[in-house]
């Protein structure tokens, strides 16, 4: 199985699991910044990640991105969709 590197050299296996990548981000990000990192130091990060990746793991982590979220998109809307509903009266 292919790995890629963060910057700070850990390896993250390429084996289609979307939130391995993202945890090892989040890793990443707080063990050189802590809590102060900016936009620009994620996307640079992510960048550098992506660039190590061939067109098919770039398509294969853009299929689980977009499926991932789309599911918490349309939780986000039920959500809504449910506090905007009238409490129910006399239930109990």
């Amino acid at each position: 199985m292919r790995t890629i590197t963060t910057s700070s050299g850990t390896k993250i296996a390429l084996d289609g699991d979307l939130l391995a990548v993202l945890e090892a981000l989040y890793r990443e990000m707080h063990a050189r910044h802590g809590l102060d990192y900016s936009f620009e130091d994620v996307m640079q990060e992510i960048s550098q990640l992506i660039d190590q990746m061939t067109v098919d793991e770039r398509r294969t982590y853009l299929l689980e991105s977009l499926f991932l979220n789309s599911v918490t998109y349309e939780n986000e809307k039920l959500d809504a969709y449910m506090r905007k509903l009238p409490a129910e009266e006399g239930s109990g």
